[in-house]
């Protein structure tokens, strides 16, 4: 693993199979959102926008007007 940047609370490498893992200074792993808003803030990553949920509920009283 290849460090890529050293903050003042974590650390970025890059793995060999070209992800980033962010471990605190103590060894600890960062995961799930905080992860990826850490990536995100360094450019390392690109994070889009959810689908908006389509709702289901319209369709199904439809068929039960008919």
């Amino acid at each position: 693993m290849s460090l890529v940047k050293k903050t003042a609370e974590y650390k970025i490498v890059k793995r060999k199979d070209d992800r980033y893992a962010v471990t605190t200074l103590a060894g600890n792993p960062i995961n799930g959102e905080e992860k990826a808003k850490i990536l995100a803030a360094e450019e390392l990553i690109k994070l889009t926008a959810p689908r908006p949920a389509e709702e289901e509920a319209p369709a199904e009283d439809e068929a039960a007007a008919e």
